[in-house]
């Protein structure tokens, strides 16, 4: 009965042509491979991070700091690493077609697991945060790449039917990646593990190969009328990539309102992930550390399954943007207030979930659909301006913040306090979702797909 059900749930959700299918499981399995890696890379790099420094801690100067304090001055180097990110993409961008982009950056990336293979068997103190670096430079630029591919080569009209199951494919690959590492972590080494994702970077150019092979056959559709075609060639950019990114974002409410929904969400989840990482280093020690990271990793992205396969969509299609765009924030709230009041190991471990399980499928459908009417030079450079600069300064801003209160508040119990921070950050970033949800639907209202139908899940098409 339940697979007869959730079979009729699904086809009634997606509604996808024959000659869509080919491009949409080509992006699917993209989709897919670069998420495992990069889920089979976080709670390696973390656990390597965090192992090295868990006993004796990193000493800054007259400062030793714990591990959790050292993984919080990491993400604020990610900032620079970020910026330069940003002029890399954009210049990229301007010379080389979506699937060539991927070809580029995969052969990169490639080439840096075969770098890092003898290094991580020994690791100094440069390998261990390089490395941590490392991780995250992978997920911001092949994510990023994806998108760029993707946002360009739909319109919204293919959009609202495709992104759900494409986006299925990265929480797909985060059960994958995180289960396989939760399941195998104390019996494959930290090499064997580089080594699949070597693997993985050769097939994710295949799959944008095969995508870019059948683009052509989506159909255009209607067109809102604040979209630019997708036939239509990209200019050429400006001297200074990162800073026509910035120019295109403050020119535009909508695009700072897309800004401040990264930005504020990067500010609540790395206060989140101080507490929890600050919980499991408390209550746990040693190889233990590790596995509960992962652990956590793969109950996340079995929660994020679950609602990009049985939620997203309805959620899209049924209740519009703003009620997509609101429940990752809602979530977090909870979770917040609940280890406020229970600062214990799985409250505090469930901050991962309440975040990341959301955060990866509905939340990233909902925002990454909203670039699609936006015009080409919005897509590539405002985008990478806002996915790795506005990203990553919001995330050093909320390392700086954390810090601060965790020297004013030096016992574990204290932690709790950093609920208030969340509820404030929350609370602003209701407003900008709030906004950019109601541009989205008044954009798409101007020239509906299908005027007075209804789609297969009830709501206006």
């Amino acid at each position: 009965m339940l697979p007869s059900l959730l079979k009729r749930h699904l086809l009634d959700c997606f509604d996808i042509r024959r000659r869509e299918w080919p491009f949409t499981l080509a992006m699917l399995a993209y989709f897919f491979l670069i998420i495992a890696s990069f889920w089979i890379l976080k709670p390696i790099k973390k656990s390597v991070f965090v192992e090295y420094y868990a006993v004796g801690g990193f000493d800054l100067g007259p400062w030793i700091m714990s591990a959790a304090q050292a993984e919080l001055l990491a993400k604020v180097l990610n900032m620079v690493v970020a910026m330069g990110a940003v002029v890399l993409f954009s210049w990229l961008a301007t010379r080389f077609r979506r699937q060539q982009l991927t070809y580029v950056f995969s052969g990169l990336f490639m080439a840096a697991f075969l770098v890092y293979m003898p290094a991580v068997v020994a690791p100094s103190g440069f390998t261990v945060w390089s490395f941590y670096l490392f991780g995250d430079l992978y997920s911001t630029l092949m994510v990023a790449t994806f998108f760029a591919f993707l946002n360009d080569s739909v319109t919204p009209w293919t959009a609202k039917r495709l992104y759900g199951v494409v986006g299925f494919g990265g929480v797909l690959g985060g059960v994958a990646g995180s289960t396989l590492v939760a399941a195998r972590l104390a019996q494959q080494t930290t090499v064997a593990w580089l080594w699949v994702v070597f693997g993985a970077g050769a097939l994710t150019a295949l799959a944008a190969f095969i995508a870019a092979r059948w683009s052509h056959a989506l159909p255009r559709g209607p067109v809102p009328v604040a979209a630019t075609p997708r036939a239509e060639p990209r200019a050429a950019a400006p001297a200074h990539p990162a800073l026509a990114g910035a120019r295109l974002t403050f020119r535009s409410s909508y695009l700072l309102a897309i800004a401040a929904i990264v930005g504020l969400y990067e500010l609540a989840s790395t206060v989140l992930d101080f507490m929890f990482t600050s919980t499991v280093v408390h209550y746990l020690d040693g190889p233990a550390i590790g596995q509960h990271f992962a652990l956590v990793y793969s109950l996340t992205n079995w929660v994020a399954m679950f609602v990009q396969l049985l939620a997203t969509s309805m959620i899209l299609r049924k209740f519009g943007m703003v009620t997509a765009l609101l429940v990752l924030p809602a979530a977090m709230l909870g979770g917040a207030t609940a280890f406020a009041v229970f600062p214990v190991l799985w409250v505090g471990s469930l901050l991962n979930t309440a975040d990341n399980g959301f955060s990866y499928s509905l939340n990233q459908s909902a925002r990454e659909a909203l670039y699609v009417p936006t015009t080409p030079d919005e897509k590539y450079t405002a985008k990478a301006f806002i996915d790795m600069f506005v990203q990553r300064f919001a995330k050093a801003l909320a390392v700086g913040l954390s810090l601060a209160i965790t020297l004013v508040f030096t016992n574990f119990e204290d932690l709790r306090w950093l609920a208030g921070l969340v509820v404030v950050i929350i609370a602003v970033w209701f407003l900008a979702a709030r906004h950019a949800g109601r541009h989205f639907q008044a954009v798409e209202a101007q020239a509906p797909d299908t005027p007075g139908a209804k789609d297969r899940c009830g709501a206006a098409a």
